[in-house]
């Protein structure tokens, strides 16, 4: 900074600047001033902004309670509506659950009035047997369509014996069907289906059914049964409820599915199941079902009207949207996708995938209760406040595609706070409106008498603040390295005695200045011994570090050397094998080893706790103790792994490492393998593509941790064939992670390995290893990774 940039920065105020004290003394008495005016005027602008706030307060108050009674209420009129019209498909259901379930209770009345109306050729029709599908089916003019198909035909085309009594049981339904299709709720059908080994359809109104799944869906016909292919997991539930009542998620056994694009009608649909049971009620006997449209529920939900920007929607507890107007797609952020299955095709509209980050967020409710929540949504870039009503529907059971659960659906209502509370915005504008006029007004009186008084207080500051200039002058002075300046003030005031303290305080300034050049050359001396002593230190550390580098490379080294050679794999009988081992650290924690002694082939895989010098360390005794056992012809698996964790476990307390390591060993003999030890699973890949997985925790204890562990050492016998695969590896393989934080898993491991099966050990390897490097990509590697492949041959 060079001395005009001093001055500039420490002038002197002029006589009237604003950093003056004569500008200061002015703004202070104004300040009183003002302040006296605004304690008589601002009363009267406090009591009008109190009334104001009160108006408005009672005003917003009473149309936001008006308004959210009014959204409570409609919302649970239309959620019991919704409810209504599902209990009475529900009811229609058990009724027709009830009548077939007696038929089943009694099987002569079953017999005698099965019979008479399938000898009824009003009420019944002959089956015809499709030589070229392999199904059978009455044909048209009976009330209902009958399917059996070919898994339940003789070779003839005729009905085996369990279907023909489940045709026999369910001719009730020609009498039942049409009465219950023309009543109630529209319903798409009905249907019965037999127990799975009679699952012959009929379903009410008639229709092509056998040729119209054999087209959407083929190979449907070879069984095992109509339930596991179209349905599996119902049959299962209700079946498992028998044993355990207590199991159902709610008190019915009624079980809806989720909506779903009907192969036939190409409606949107829910099918709702009633389980049928034999006399005994010990097992299932079949069940009833119901298709019902959507379209009431859509209609009753897109029907409600809440000013020019509000909707209504239905949703499951998971969030996919069922029903909603094109109001609602779009202000949600909605997108719409299909989701197939093995028998229906779904329809996505997921809140978790809306575009909006408020309703991707939603919470739904958990209770009976209903729920307001006030949320903001982007609008061209505007945040736009909205109201979000939402109520549970009833629970009932849900068929999710594999199995039953407990769902519940709610109903929401979401309108723009702008509109609902219009009126009450527009009250509230004109009461602030009339507020501001008249504080302004107040502020422009306040200001008009400030001005006349400050005009006044400004004649007299002069006289006042002309020894504070002198003082100020002599300050800039001084600043500017003049240490002989001096103030001459005669008033005896604080100002004077002021003045009489800054002549004393330049005089001690100009004696310091000429001291202060010999202080500076010594404090200079000082920072470069201590720099030098600085130096010396940073040059010990570059040294220690080095030689540090240097024990840590020698040690993975050593550790890289005792893992076993190829050539030395190759050796080995029947067996091909690849091994990989990558340390995180210079110094890994994992161990692999192929030892063989005459015909006894043993393969360890381990993982020491940790990683680094410490945990290698504990690896190369671990591969020295196994090695001198095997040498020793230790065969018995567990008497190994014993006197292996007592040698282990005294070196850890020598070292006082506080390490440990999860350990396993195959032994393997003419195609049979001893697995021993607790690690992690064990993958086989079959020759045929079969995956199995072989869990070791049950099969022995960390190894160092107790002294004694023979308590706990189990062993698990497993034959392997030509061309089966074994893949041993640690926690670094499945515990690696993509740059997103996902981990690879031991799901993609089987899924590499069964994949690369076809090729050599090595070639195993080299891919499965491909594919985890692939995966992390760009993520630091913080575990070792080691892999070992086998392959029979």
């Amino acid at each position: 900074m060079t001395a005009a940039d001093i001055g500039d920065i420490g002038a002197a105020p002029g006589r009237f600047s604003l950093r003056s004290f004569r500008a200061k003394f002015i703004l202070v008495v104004g300040a009183a001033l003002l302040f006296d005016f605004l304690l008589s005027g601002g009363i009267a602008i406090f009591n009008v902004q109190r009334l104001s706030r009160d108006v408005a307060a009672q005003v917003g108050e009473g149309l936001t309670s008006a308004n959210e009674e009014f959204l409570r209420t409609y919302i649970e009129t239309t959620a019991q509506r919704a409810d209504l019209l599902l209990e009475g498909v529900h009811s229609q259901l058990e009724t027709l659950a009830g009548v077939t379930q007696f038929m089943l209770d009694n099987p002569a009345t079953s017999e005698r009035v099965g019979n008479a109306l399938l000898a009824d050729p009003a009420l019944s029709s002959a089956l015809q047997y499709n030589a070229t599908a392999g199904w059978a089916q009455n044909g048209a003019g009976a009330p209902s369509a009958v399917s059996v198909w070919g898994y339940l035909l003789d070779e003839k085309g005729v009905p085996k014996p369990a279907a023909q009594a489940a045709i026999r049981d369910s001719a009730i339904l020609e009498l039942l069907g049409p009465a219950l299709m023309a009543t109630g709720s529209p319903k798409l059908q009905l249907y019965y289906i037999g127990p799975k080994d009679a699952s012959i359809t009929r379903s009410v109104p008639y229709s092509n059914q056998a040729s119209t799944l054999d087209d959407i869906y083929p190979g449907h016909n070879k069984g095992p049964s109509f339930w596991d292919f179209f349905f599996p997991g119902i049959y299962e539930g209700w079946q498992s409820w028998l044993v355990n009542p207590s199991a159902r998620p709610t008190d019915t056994d009624i079980v809806a599915t989720m909506p779903y694009i009907d192969s036939t009608s190409g409606s949107m649909v829910v099918s709702y199941f009633d389980a049928l049971y034999t006399p005994d009620r010990k097992a299932v006997a079949g069940g009833v079902a119901v298709d019902l449209t959507l379209d009431q529920l859509v209609n009753l939900v897109e029907s409600v009207n809440i000013g020019e920007t509000g909707f209504g929607f239905l949703t499951t507890s998971s969030g996919n949207v069922l029903a909603t107007n094109a109001l609602g797609e779009r202000t949600l952020g909605l997108s719409v996708s299909d989701v197939g299955g093995q028998g229906v095709t779904g329809v996505a509209r997921s809140l978790r995938g809306s575009s909006q980050t408020a309703i991707s967020g939603l919470e739904l409710p958990r209770g009976g209760d209903t729920v307001l929540r006030h949320i903001f949504l982007d609008e061209k870039g505007e945040q736009v406040p909205y109201l979000v009503v939402l109520k549970q529907l009833a629970p009932n059971n849900l068929w999710d595609g594999s199995k039953i659960v407990a769902e519940t659906m709610t109903l929401g209502f979401v309108v723009s706070e702008r509109d609902i509370y219009h009126s009450l915005i527009s009250a509230q504008a004109n009461i602030s409106a009339a507020t501001r006029g008249i504080v302004n007004y107040q502020l422009l009186m306040v200001l008009a008498s400030l001005l006349v008084v400050l005009a006044a207080v400004y004649a007299i500051s002069g006289r006042i603040t002309a020894g504070l200039r002198q003082l100020a002058e002599a300050a800039h002075r001084l600043q500017a390295k003049d240490y002989t300046v001096r103030v001459n003030i005669p008033s005896r005031d604080e100002v004077g005695a002021v003045g009489v303290a800054f002549n004393r305080m330049a005089e001690e300034i100009r004696y310091h200045t000429a001291n202060l050049e010999n202080l500076v050359a010594e404090r200079t001396r000082e920072l470069e011994k201590a720099n030098g002593a600085i130096n010396a230190l940073n040059a010990r550390l570059e040294s220690e570090n080095t030689r540090l580098g240097s024990e840590l490379d020698i040690a993975r080294k050593i550790q890289m050397m005792v893992l076993p050679r190829p050539e030395e794999l190759s050796t080995v009988p029947r067996l091909d094998i690849a091994g990989y081992m990558a340390p995180a650290d210079e110094v890994g924690g994992d161990y692999y080893d192929v030892l063989q002694n005459g015909t006894n082939v043993k393969i360890g895989i381990g993982d020491v706790t940790g990683h680094g010098l410490e945990s290698g360390v504990l690896m190369l005794m671990v591969q020295s103790v196994a090695r001198a056992l095997q040498e020793q012809g230790r065969a018995d698996p567990r008497e190994f792994l014993e006197v292996l964790n007592r040698a282990i476990y005294k070196n850890v307390e020598r070292t006082r490492t506080e390490k440990h390591l999860s350990l396993a060993f195959l032994d393997y003999s003419d195609g049979h393998i001893t697995l021993s030890g607790q690690h992690e699973e064990v993958l086989i890949v079959r020759a045929n593509g079969d995956v199995e997985r072989i869990d070791t925790m049950d099969l022995g204890f960390p190894i160092g941790l107790e002294s004694e562990i023979g308590a706990f050492i189990d062993t698990r016998d497993i034959d392997i064939a030509n061309g089966d695969i074994i893949v041993l590896h640690t926690d670094g393989v499945t515990e690696a992670e993509a740059p997103g934080g996902e981990l690879f898993g031991f799901d993609r491991l089987c899924k590499s390995a069964h994949r690369h099966r076809h090729g050599r050990a090595e070639e195993i390897k080299a891919a499965i290893i491909g594919d985890l490097m692939a995966f992390i990509d760009t993520q630091k590697i913080h575990d070792d990774i080691t892999l070992v492949v086998m392959k029979h041959k």
